[in-house]
Order: structure tokens, then sequence, then C-alpha cells
């Protein structure tokens, strides 16, 4: 596993955690459909989350959620309406954790809701 990939696992577990503290279940991780991968899909009153996590060790190239650009946004939301459609969800958003940190060192998680809505 490269270090970026290690990166990108912690963050997925820092969110996952974020999530289920926020009273969310976690229904799936690391998801593929033919348009990408969601990362997390969590269901909370009724609304199916799927989460995408960027995750980045300092600041130094921009904050994390720079990265969601215009064409990863279009996967994100073809892998959604993908999977929606798959398992028959009426209800669903997109959302973006922003993780800047390292393991066993203090990080900062922002959380943007409905980031695609």
């Amino acid at each position: 596993m490269t270090h970026n990939q290690r990166i990108g696992q912690w963050g997925e577990t820092v969110a996952l955690a974020y999530l289920e503290g926020k009273g969310c279940r976690v229904l799936e991780r690391n998801v593929r459909t033919p348009y990408g991968e969601i990362d997390l899909v969590a269901e909370q009153g009724g609304i199916t989350i799927f989460v995408e996590v960027k995750t980045r060790t300092s600041g130094a190239f921009g904050d994390p959620e720079a990265s969601v650009n215009a064409r990863k946004q279009a996967h994100m939301l073809a892998s959604a309406e993908y999977y929606a459609q798959q398992h028959e969800i009426d209800h669903w958003q997109i959302d973006v954790i922003a993780i800047t940190g390292r393991p066993g060192q203090s990080h900062t998680l922002h959380h943007f809701e409905n980031a695609l809505g």
C-alpha cells in the first residue's frame, strides 16, 4: 500500500467515526460502480448519504476539498445515481468530508453536507 493509500484509508476511518458520532449508520465502504468509487455510504433519517472523503497531510497544496473539481463531481453524481437506482433509493445526497492531518497527530475535519445539491 502506498503512502497516499494509507493516508486515504486513515481519512476514511476518521470520517466514518465522525459520521457515526453524528448518529449516522454507515452501510458500506469503498463501493465500486461503473462510474467510480463511493468512499462511504451512510444513512440518517431516511436519507442515504454518499460521502466523498478527501484527505491531505497538510495545506501546502491547498485544502482537500479543492480537489473536488468538476470532473470529480460528475463521477460522484453518476456513481450516486447508479447506486441509488440499483438499490431503489429515492432520497439521497452527496456530502464531502475534507480532512487535513495524519495518523497519530491532530487533524481538522470539514463536513460539506449536500455538496452537490
